[in-house]
């Protein structure tokens, strides 16, 4: 297996920056997953995909992937480190699942992550710090990312936190909980 390595945190605190950082030190082919889908409507949201895309190194290939991430780990060589930015949009790509499509997506997911030989990074946006969302939607959001972010933090080498404009290595100065019973795999 390679290292798998979780980058939270609050929006624009660089978390991207980060992950790219040590996408670039691995030394190996960067493959950067984008689960992002453009929307030339959304002119706010075409600038922040052409911000992340002007920061990315001509040679690390770029794979748009808004749903089979899975698939995508699966078929990654050992010489190749995945960038994937972000889970927090991915998760939102899949807010129509059911619950048990949504459990079984996920299980795959963490599962695939434990069998894959090439490094992988895991952008994934912390919440949940603020208020309890108002709206059903926001509800299952917050609630699947934030279980997801806890799950795959227990399977990480390494987990950082970026808040403030600094990083703090989680696995270094934090202590992991234990496996929760209704997340287990």
């Amino acid at each position: 297996m390679g290292k798998v390595i979780l980058i939270t945190g609050a929006a624009r605190s660089g978390k991207s920056e980060w992950a790219e950082s040590l996408a670039k030190q691995s030394g190996k082919q960067v493959i950067y997953v984008a689960t992002a889908t453009e929307n030339p409507a959304d002119i706010e949201w075409q600038k922040r995909i052409l911000a992340h895309q002007q920061r990315r190194p001509q040679n690390w290939t770029t794979l748009a992937v808004p749903i089979e991430i899975s698939a995508t780990l699966a078929d990654a060589k050992p010489h190749s480190c995945l960038l994937v930015d972000s889970l927090g949009t991915w998760v939102t790509n899949l807010l129509d699942q059911d619950e048990i499509s949504w459990q079984n997506t996920s299980t795959e997911f963490l599962e695939t992550v434990q069998l894959v030989a090439a490094d992988m990074l895991f952008v994934a946006e912390e919440v949940g710090w603020g208020v309890v969302p108002a709206y059903p939607i926001g509800r299952l959001f917050r609630d699947r990312l934030g279980s997801l972010v806890r799950q795959l933090g227990a399977i990480c080498d390494t987990v950082y936190l970026v808040a403030g404009g600094h990083v703090l290595n989680l696995s270094v100065l934090g202590t992991p909980l234990p496996k929760a019973i209704d997340e287990e795999l």
